[in-house]
């Protein structure tokens, strides 16, 4: 049973920084293709970045390119969100999603494995 668990979040203020991890369970999970969305309050979840199995590839959504990076270490099964210079309208639940085919994804519907979500709150 393929199992994501987030944590890292948590409260910072603005400008600061934070890092997400995201374990995955399974002796196939470093050949998954991950991705990081979030939910803010009141909207629609929406993508924030992704990265493919090899670790070579990344995407990242418009809005958060420059201070988000996303990184993963295949042999512990973490991939990692940090997120620097953050912003009150940062502030959302983030989750990890894993797709089978391994390669970039930026649709909700080609991941088919996903995490609880981790609270990043940014405020002053």
């Amino acid at each position: 049973q393929t199992q994501l668990v987030e944590s890292g979040g948590g409260l910072v203020q603005p400008g600061g920084s934070l890092r997400l991890s995201c374990v995955t369970s399974g002796p196939t999970s470093s050949s998954y293709g991950m991705g990081w969305f979030r939910q803010a309050p009141g909207k629609e979840r929406e993508f924030v970045g992704a990265i493919s199995s090899s670790g070579f590839t990344t995407s990242y959504a418009r809005f958060v390119k420059g201070r988000f990076t996303i990184s993963r270490d295949n042999a512990k099964n973490i991939v990692y969100l940090q997120m620097t210079r953050l912003q009150p309208e940062d502030t959302a639940v983030y989750f990890c999603a894993a797709a089978r085919g391994g390669a970039v994804a930026v649709e909700e519907d080609e991941y088919d494995y996903w995490g609880q979500g981790t609270q990043v709150t940014v405020s002053s």
